[in-house]
């Protein structure tokens, strides 16, 4: 297929700054890993380096190996290594050091391990939570087989986000995700943080990869039904030949359509949506930092987070 040529609003900024270099030392020092680098994410140098808050990053839990092989994902598959017993201290000392107060932690898939990594994970978040009680936490975690009992364990350890990612339409679920993956699988651990917490739930789609409209619509219409509370939206870039080719960049307005949908028509608290957008992207975070710490009103808290994010 022929290379399509990026159009001119998909620009990055470059890793830069202090700050972008404080962050960098802290994890290579705690020997941490970071989807940021991992899956060689757009906003790399604009989260890391700061705009006029802290900076940011998305600690990866578990390893830099997954244990499934999705086809749009920049992760190395197989190889996994035993757990880091320190982890979840290091990660916490390292939350500390940067001195975040809003922290983003996410993983590879373990399907290798009796739980899936589960109790890691919660462990991690305790470990944050224990330090500082004010320090926000928002996961975003694997679907864990969709086993009740091990996403029971994230939402025992009590983050204020709980995300899982749906990442497409229900047609193009395969090959887009690994067979292991599904849509109703994921829509039933969502459903589950609903139901059994008040935990505020989060989820990402990716544009571009050959979805229809109706079928984009009909994804946010059954996340609306398990009462999915934020969505972001983001154009899929490819990160390798290896990988999915993209089928369209999709324009800067239809993302702006799809956020209105998403907000007015269908009752989400809050939609990231731009072609730069990711799942662990700050504008995402400021919103719920407004929400929670600050108690600002559903919509200041959108004006917020859209006019850090330059929205």
């Amino acid at each position: 297929m022929r290379t399509r040529r990026k159009p001119d609003w998909l620009k990055m900024r470059p890793p830069s700054g202090r700050r972008f270099t404080d962050i960098k030392s802290t994890l290579r020092d705690r020997n941490l890993n970071t989807v940021c680098e991992e899956a060689n994410c757009p906003n790399l140098g604009e989260c890391w380096s700061g705009r006029d808050g802290p900076g940011t990053a998305t600690f990866m839990l578990m390893g830099d190996r997954c244990s499934r092989g999705c086809n749009f994902c920049d992760v190395t598959t197989g190889g996994m290594e035993p757990l880091d017993p320190d982890e979840p201290a290091n990660v916490a000392e390292a939350v500390t050091e940067i001195g975040l107060d809003y922290v983003v932690l996410t993983s590879v898939d373990r399907d290798d391990l009796p739980d899936q990594g589960a109790a890691h994970f919660a462990e991690t978040i305790r470990e944050i939570k224990r330090r500082d009680p004010e320090v926000l936490v928002e996961v975003l975690i694997p679907d864990f087989q969709g086993d009740p009992e091990h996403v029971r364990k994230i939402i025992d350890a009590g983050p204020d986000v709980i995300a899982h990612n749906i990442e497409t339409v229900e047609r193009l679920q395969w090959p887009i995700r690994d067979r292991r993956a599904g849509y109703e699988q994921s829509l039933s651990v969502l459903q589950q943080v609903t139901d059994e917490s008040d935990i505020h739930t989060k989820t990402s789609v990716m544009l571009g990869l050959g979805e229809h409209a109706h079928e984009v619509y009909q994804t946010l219409s059954d996340l609306r039904e398990a009462d999915v509370d934020i969505v972001t939206f983001g154009q899929y870039l490819q990160p390798s030949r290896s990988h999915l080719d993209v089928f369209e960049y999709v324009h800067p307005d239809a993302f702006e359509t799809w956020r209105r949908v998403a907000e007015d028509e269908l009752g989400f608290l809050y939609c990231a949506s731009g072609p730069m957008v990711r799942s662990s992207y700050k504008a995402g975070e400021l919103f719920v930092d407004a929400l929670l710490r600050e108690g600002s009103s559903l919509e200041e808290a959108r004006q917020a987070a859209r006019a850090a994010a330059g929205q």
